[in-house]
């Protein structure tokens, strides 16, 4: 309960800039959790460097909040992500 609750207010936004992982956020256009239609990744994620934003569109493959547990969905966004991460070592 202490984690749900801490969620309700958390907002990270103000040190996005001082993220120095390389970020991949991935959401699918049918997420009720977090709707695509506020818009929050299209202006937050410019703040974070080194960061890609991809918006999966609904099919019948997404599983709205649940397609984060899909990896048949994302794994094409995931695989090169991996693999430019491990070239650049």
């Amino acid at each position: 309960m202490y984690q749900v609750d801490a969620s309700r207010d958390y907002d990270p936004s103000t040190a996005l800039d001082r993220i120095t992982a390389p970020v991949l956020a991935i959401n699918s256009a049918d997420d009720f959790i977090n709707p695509p239609e506020l818009g929050l990744m299209e202006q937050l994620i410019p703040r974070v460097p080194r960061a890609r934003f991809v918006l999966i569109p609904t099919s019948e493959r997404t599983r709205g909040h649940g397609t984060h547990t899909v990896a048949a969905v994302w794994k094409e966004y995931f695989g090169p992500f991996v693999a430019a991460l491990e070239r650049a070592r």
